[in-house]
């Protein structure tokens, strides 16, 4: 078991750290914050814009980093936002969403998270995905972007803004992409991360 690792979270978004250090204080690894804005390629591909975000973040700080790109996929919207959750949702945001979907029935939607960890000579990848459906109307002040306004499947009812951060770590897409990077991690010899 490795836990004298420490791996280096490189993102801007001060709400995921915070549901990243829940993660790896339960494995026992150490998580530094490496607050810095990310250079993102326009690509339909979340798993192609967070390779690169890594090896870019890599060669800016040379340290054995992960970074974390996420977005929300309505299906009657073809996958909209997407890849474009963070411009989307600063844009056309929560309200502008749910104007785009007040006369479709069918609110099917899911989280999808892609981690990308980078060493300088390999970069991997680990994915996350919650199902659930967008709501009628915005619900809660907890996390970030879309969270008001999607009800995850697995949960009660509630959208994820409803949910305090250790409820809606307990299921989200982050989480499950975030658990498998630790039990790499966990797994894998420290001369892996230099």
């Amino acid at each position: 078991m490795n836990k004298r690792v420490t791996v280096f979270f490189a993102t801007g978004n001060i709400g995921k750290v915070e549901e990243a250090e829940r993660i790896f204080k339960e494995e026992n690894i150490p998580l530094l914050h490496l607050p810095m804005k990310l250079l993102e390629i326009q690509s339909d591909d979340l798993e192609e814009i967070a390779v690169f975000s890594a090896q870019k973040a890599w060669e800016d700080q040379e340290k054995p980093l992960f970074v974390e790109d996420a977005g929300l996929f309505i299906k009657e919207l073809k996958g909209f936002p997407g890849p474009y959750s963070s411009y989307v949702s600063k844009t056309v945001s929560n309200e502008g969403i749910l104007k785009l979907m007040s006369q479709i029935e069918d609110r099917s939607a899911y989280f999808k998270a892609v981690i990308a960890f980078c060493n300088g000579k390999n970069t991997l990848t680990f994915k996350g995905e919650v199902k659930g459906e967008i709501s009628r109307e915005i619900r809660g002040t907890h996390g970030f972007g879309f969270d008001p306004i999607f009800i995850p499947e697995e949960g009660d009812g509630r959208t994820f803004g409803e949910m305090d951060i250790s409820e809606k770590t307990a299921i989200s897409h982050r989480t499950r992409a975030l658990r498998k990077f630790a039990e790499w991690v966990k797994s894998t010899d420290s001369s892996k991360f230099i």
